[in-house]
């Protein structure tokens, strides 16, 4: 949402001023949705130092952190501000369910504290790779940032003046929009959302006709009502679906075979733009097609009497980029009649889906080296990790998404630092763990919130038809026949896997034999020396052409 005018006032002035310097600090995110709250940052090189500089519409103390979780519990944090006798600012850790404590190695360094038309601008620098066990170790994969502040110099609790987004600080791209965008906008209209914990929401429809091929470059997402809507995602359906409607979702009705992923929003996201040699194509041959928008309500409380009409806007061009970007559901098969069954009071359990890509010339021919750049990974409430190995000739050569501490609430698309190679033979497995250690009861795969789901979707280039390639264990054992938790979960891991490859017409088939293969140990971050950070950049300048740029998320919640 914009600004408000007021705050907008301040945003021009503090443009013209303190940001004068923008091009050493090029990468800009609010950590709010009312926008009080801006955090800009830039480097020179990953083994080098990182400039942070916050922004908050306060004049009295400000803090920043890196997050394990997106909570205080050992968090790596910064507070500061400028009082009446001048700047303080110290570096923090925060142990579990304690106050924040000062660290013995102030690995953090003061450039700047400034106070200007109300806000507090906050400028400060660290190592990118520090030494320091107090201080969280800043990597290609998102991060939990955190932050909070008070209306005067006094650190105190901070009540409800605090957030969390989840950033990729070392892999990331300012937006650009461009003053005549061209954008489509997909949204409800006024629909009325029942009083359930979940609710999903379809609306079938065509997109305004494009009379040749354009590419999707941006995705905004437009909320009306944050505290329900959990994710948006639009499909584009199968020839064989003709007719548009606007109700709940999977109800038995054509449309839920409309399952070819176009764009997305989740909590804890924003604007996603593409890297700017790709977008997803629309238009052209199919500008008849039909798409399905699909809204999910997270309701716990099961509020009454919302009304709704959020969406997407999609901005696309005619200029066409290099390649076109198709995105690869993998994981386990999300509803089967098969009892895929969570066993309850488990601290820790692993499920596995697998999809060997041999398969996909049964219905694609001939298949290239698919590139991919980026990954979303997706449980739901009880996941914990989420991993994807990458194998060939039966050996895991890389992963192509790691998540250790996953969080429901937020979630965003992962970029690879750098590109992929998957090529027609390899195997990729995707590794959730789930802890239902305060269930008393087994959890279902499925749709629900409160069913599970083992996703990751692959985002690549170039584009091929097929859109998915899932499994599921191939038993129909029951989980009341098995009491021990380590017997259930080496049955799992051993049990032939039928895998599940469809294409965008829908078309599909099963495999049966699929080989759960063992997944390696996540590697470690190297870190410098504890001096590192004193050694001070003043003319820093981001050296953005070797940065992957972040991508559109995708998912299936």
């Amino acid at each position: 949402m914009p600004p408000p005018l007021g705050l907008f006032t301040v945003f021009l002035a503090w443009t013209a001023g303190a940001w004068a310097t923008d091009h050493d600090l090029p990468f800009m995110e609010y950590l709010d949705v009312e926008r009080l709250v801006c955090l800009k940052w830039g480097f020179a090189d990953m083994q080098g130092n990182i400039t942070f500089q916050l922004a908050v519409n306060t004049t009295g103390w400000v803090g920043f952190g890196l997050s394990p979780q997106g909570g205080m519990d050992d968090a790596d944090i910064v507070m500061g501000g400028l009082g009446p006798t001048g700047s303080y600012f110290s570096d923090y850790h925060s142990p579990e369910e304690g106050r924040p404590l000062m660290d013995e190695d102030q690995s953090y360094t003061l450039l700047s504290m400034i106070e200007n038309d109300g806000q507090t601008i906050m400028t400060f620098q660290r190592s990118i790779k520090n030494c320091d066990e107090k201080d969280f170790q800043i990597t290609a994969q998102p991060i939990k940032l955190i932050y909070a502040y008070g209306t005067s110099d006094d650190i105190r609790y901070h009540g409800s003046l605090r957030g969390t987004k989840e950033v990729n600080l070392l892999n990331h791209k300012t937006r650009t929009t461009p003053p005549d965008a061209k954008f489509l906008s997909v949204n409800v209209n006024n629909i009325t959302v029942p009083a359930n914990k979940t609710y999903y929401h379809c609306k079938v429809m065509k997109l305004p006709e494009l009379p040749t091929k354009h590419h999707i470059y941006q995705v905004e997402p437009e909320i009306e009502n944050h505290d329900v809507v959990h994710h948006m995602l639009l499909y584009h359906c199968p020839s064989f679906v003709k007719q548009p409607y606007d109700k709940g979702c999977y109800m038995g009705d054509i449309g839920d075979a409309c399952f070819g992923v176009v764009a997305s929003w989740g909590v804890g996201g924003g604007t996603y733009e593409l890297p700017e040699n790709t977008g997803i194509p629309i238009g052209g041959v199919d500008s008849g097609r039909f798409y399905r928008l699909e809204i999910h309500y997270n309701n716990p409380q099961k509020k009454e009497g919302i009304t709704d009409s959020s969406g997407l806007r999609l901005y696309y061009t005619d200029q066409l980029r290099q390649h076109d970007v198709g995105i690869l559901t993998t994981g386990v098969f999300p509803v089967s009649r098969m009892p895929y069954k969570i066993p309850p009071e488990a601290p820790q359990f692993h499920t596995y889906g697998i999809c060997n890509t041999s398969l996909f010339s049964q219905l694609v021919n001939p298949i290239p080296d698919l590139q991919v750049f980026s990954v979303l990974l997706h449980t739901h409430l009880a996941g914990r990790k989420v991993r994807v190995g990458h194998f060939r000739e039966g050996k895991q050569i890389d992963f192509l998404g790691v998540n250790e501490n996953y969080d429901f609430d937020m979630q965003e698309i992962v970029n690879l630092g750098s590109i992929k190679t998957v090529k027609p033979d390899d195997e990729i497995i995707v590794e959730c763990t789930y802890s239902t250690a305060d269930r008393t009861e087994a959890t279902l795969m499925g749709l629900s919130t409160t069913d599970e789901m083992c996703l990751a979707f692959l985002f690549y280039y170039p584009a091929i038809d097929i859109t998915s390639c899932t499994s599921r264990p191939n038993s129909s054992l029951l989980l009341d026949t098995i009491d021990d938790l380590a017997e259930y979960q080496s049955l799992m891991n051993t049990l032939p896997q039928v895998q599940y490859i469809s294409d965008a017409s829908s078309k599909g088939f099963a495999y049966k034999n699929g080989t759960v293969r063992e997944v390696m140990e996540t590697p470690t971050a190297a870190c410098n020396n504890k001096n590192a950070a004193s050694r001070l950049s003043t003319s820093l300048v981001a050296k953005a052409a070797g940065i992957t740029l972040p991508l559109l998320w995708i998912a299936i919640m």
